[in-house]
């Protein structure tokens, strides 16, 4: 197959799997609209879960952890029950870091990790993900010659899959610093950022607006795609609730 029909295959949907929501996720959703949090929408969560279905990583990081609720769906991936009611691992990663900088989340997501009986293998670190990334890119460079035991990061190396839950304002340098971090052959999912509308201006000497600063971050976007496209590859999925797109960075 071309790169691009990879790709495609890579983001389609696995139409195997149910796409109703697993009952610890539909919980943590519920808790999100009470308190007034912006879910990723459920086209997108089902669609991360099929991509990651298809792949065996051996070190994930999720950027953004929230409450846990893009979390909760990939626990449920990887963890099965059994015929006989016992817990079965169903090709789980050998590492699950999440990244949350909200220290108050980030308990929660660690009580999750407990109910899903993932401690030996997951875990929540509670900084920015920007400070996460800024210190491993150094260790990652310095440590490139030794065996992976050897490396002193904050991350489990080498990093195979990284997926960006953030803010639509984050998203597009979450992407661009992950690229840098992410191992040749390995993948990157977020969720597109939205094409800019409407007349923004010049920037004066206050700074950028906020409408302009948008302009800005998709400028940055469409140049990541360019790179992405002409030295490694992508893909896109149209879905209800956005397009998600898998960087692959070639070997």
């Amino acid at each position: 197959m071309s790169e691009a029909e990879v790709m495609r295959k890579l983001l389609s949907q696995d139409e195997a799997r149910s796409q109703n929501e697993p009952e610890v996720a539909a919980s943590i959703g519920e808790q999100m609209l009470h308190m007034d949090i912006t879910l990723l929408p459920k086209s997108v969560r089902t669609r991360i879960r099929d991509v990651c279905s298809r792949l065996s990583p051996t070190n994930v990081v999720l950027l953004g952890g929230g409450i846990g609720h893009l979390s909760a769906w990939l626990f449920d991936l990887w963890r099965a029950e059994g015929e006989k009611g016992e817990t079965e691992i169903a090709a789980r990663p050998e590492t699950f870091t999440i990244i949350e900088p909200g220290s108050r989340f980030g308990v929660i997501i660690d009580r999750l990790i407990r109910r899903y009986q993932a401690d030996s293998w997951s875990k929540v670190i509670s900084r920015k993900w920007q400070e996460v990334i800024a210190e491993s890119l150094p260790s990652l460079a310095s440590n490139i010659a030794l065996p992976e035991t050897a490396l002193d990061s904050l991350l489990p190396m080498p990093v195979d899959l990284i997926i960006i839950d953030l803010q639509e304002e984050e998203r597009v340098v979450a992407a661009k610093n992950a690229f840098q971090l992410i191992a040749p052959g390995g993948l990157i999912l977020v969720l597109e950022p939205t094409v800019p509308t409407g007349d923004v201006g010049v920037i004066g000497d206050e700074g950028p607006t906020p409408a302009q600063s948008k302009v800005q971050s998709f400028n940055e976007w469409i140049e990541l795609v360019k790179m992405a496209n002409s030295s490694h590859s992508i893909g896109f999925a149209e879905l209800s609730g956005g397009t998600l797109v898998g960087l692959l960075k070639r070997k």
